[in-house]
């Protein structure tokens, strides 16, 4: 059996984050699944360990002992669509201004 399981590490994410009034509450598996695997991902991306004894070990684990012994504080934070869509519309705009400065320029050396 994994240690620690999904209700202890639930408990413990939530006892770690009582002092912090940032800090997110979980009530899901699936709030817990999310903030492992982002931490997972912050470790393959080259973030240092913040648990002692994270030598050999996979990222997945690390980032789970982390959160276990309250290392790593969850916030609440944008969903990951609304941070797509906010991308995808910046994207949009640049690329707009872009062919507006482009029409511009064609406009330009079409009346020289």
């Amino acid at each position: 059996m994994i240690h620690p399981s999904y209700s202890e590490l639930i408990e413990a994410i939530n006892t770690n984050n009582e002092d912090d009034d940032e800090s997110m509450v979980l009530n899901s598996r699936y709030s817990l699944v999310l903030a492992t695997s982002k931490r997972a991902r912050q470790l393959i991306a080259g973030s240092k360990p913040l648990v002692e004894g994270a030598a050999g070990k996979k990222p997945l684990a690390i980032a789970i002992d982390e959160l276990y012994k309250g290392k790593v504080k969850i916030l609440p934070g944008k969903h990951e669509d609304e941070e797509e869509a906010a991308a995808a519309e910046e994207t949009a705009t640049e690329t707009s201004k872009e062919e507006n400065t482009a029409s511009a320029e064609e406009s330009l050396s079409e009346e020289a």
